[in-house]
């Protein structure tokens, strides 16, 4: 046994030339929120090579890091509402469940609150164990593109440049960053801001005096602007299960240049820091001793999305439009983040389902590109009740069953039958 420690040995190394590197697969995927998630997972049990792919150095996007903490839109309005989107979704309500980190919020809507770490722990596991290809802390710098067709993704990495080539994209950036990346046609708000979130958790509160939602609702309504909170209504749901609450009652910009998303990161934490200021003394019994145990980073819900082959309107969505393509459905009310003292929230029946058609997620200047989640083809107001978690989950399916069945072909000339029955389970099953 030796009795000091021995130093490792060293050498002096000097860098010749960038390092490269690449990789080729069947399908890759731009962004590893819960959509990404999903679309990468679901073609890998078609058994095609996968690569996921997120600036983040961890998997999970926002609903992990933001820690957006509730799956909406996975359920039929109602009490007990029936679930509308399955796949990974069954998985992830089967296996947290299990390990008591799921709670629920039934009522009309229903809403899933959930642990972040357990589902972060979760996405890891799965995306190892279906062989996806993880690449995280990579940057889109770059798209190549052979006519109509992405040929290959360029990303920046701390370890050296990545280039990766497939034969099907799909791009779950949010942002729509590769379509935009790539030249093609994207939405912005032309007149509006739809406002962001700044979550967080809080520990070391009392279960046993916790105001109603509605109390706080009306305090907030009446106190907010004494406590410097842009946002006047919110919530704070408490998970008691894990001795913490979630809490939302910020509204932050979202903007799409780098100055000022770094400044909004930081503008967020303060207004959730006031936040915490008033839970505290306008209920003391109940969070008098809170603190925060994590900060999300910023929630971003809608800067820019993809032009599609169709485009999805408030009417289609009010009305419950079922379309011939479509390939996910919720209930979910219209949500619009659009006021910075508040928002639109126009409920719809029980009986209600809207849908969002496979055209909404074509690029329509492209072959192999298909779009999933927040970034999909749709008018502020439809995509503000279509672009939550359960939806995005079917979305993301969608993606990866498109390209399976275009393969070197075009998304816009697919067996749209054949593309239904593999998502019948995310738009015709009921219970």
């Amino acid at each position: 046994m030796l009795e000091r420690p021995i130093a490792p040995a060293t050498r002096i190394v000097r860098r010749s030339a960038p390092a490269r590197h690449e990789r080729t697969v069947d399908i890759c995927v731009v962004g590893a929120g819960i959509a990404g998630v999903s679309a990468a997972i679901e073609a890998a049990r078609l058994g095609r090579s996968v690569v996921l792919v997120d600036g983040l150095p961890a998997l999970g996007g926002q609903a992990v890091n933001s820690i957006i903490g509730t799956f909406c839109g996975l359920y039929s309005n109602g009490d007990p509402g029936w679930q509308l989107t399955h796949g990974i979704a069954d998985d992830i309500l089967r296996e947290l469940g299990a390990e008591g980190a799921l709670h629920y919020r039934r009522g009309h809507t229903t809403v899933v609150l959930y642990d972040e770490v357990a589902l972060g722990r979760w996405i890891e596991r799965t995306v190892r164990r279906s062989g996806v290809t993880p690449l995280v802390g990579a940057v889109l710098r770059e798209v190549g593109l052979e006519g109509r067709r992405i040929a290959w993704l360029g990303f920046a990495t701390r370890h050296g440049d990545v280039t990766v080539r497939a034969t099907g994209f799909v791009d779950a950036t949010g942002d729509a960053a590769l379509a935009w990346q790539a030249g093609l046609a994207c939405r912005e708000p032309a007149d509006h801001v739809v406002y962001g979130s700044q979550m967080t958790v809080l520990e070391q509160i009392d279960f046993e005096r916790y105001p109603a939602r509605d109390e706080v609702s009306a305090r907030l309504a009446a106190k907010a602007a004494s406590y410097g909170l842009q946002r006047h209504d919110g919530f704070a749901f408490a998970f008691p299960a894990r001795g913490t609450a979630l809490v939302n009652m910020t509204h932050i910009d979202t903007p799409l240049e780098p100055w000022g998303a770094a400044q909004s990161g930081l503008d967020g934490k303060e207004q959730a820091d006031r936040a915490l200021a008033f839970l505290r003394a306008e209920f003391p019994e109940t969070f008098g001793k809170a603190r925060v145990r994590a900060y999300g980073l910023a929630g971003i819900r809608q800067t820019r999305w993809i032009v599609g082959r169709h485009h999805l309107t408030v009417a289609e969505v009010r009305a419950g439009t079922a379309f011939p393509d479509s390939i996910a459905r919720t209930a979910w009310p219209i949500e619009q983040h659009h006021h910075r003292e508040g928002y639109v929230w126009e409920p719809f029946a029980e009986d209600h389902l809207h849908y969002v058609p496979f055209g909404s997620l074509a690029p329509a200047e492209a072959d192999n590109l298909v779009a999933a989640g927040r970034c999909i083809d749709a008018d502020s107001a439809a995509l503000s009740s279509v672009r939550v978690m359960g939806p995005c989950i079917a979305m993301g399916a969608a993606a990866a069953h498109a390209l399976d069945l275009a393969g070197s072909g075009s998304v816009h000339q697919l067996d749209l039958a054949a593309l239904r029955r593999r998502l019948a389970a995310n738009v015709d099953l009921r219970p």
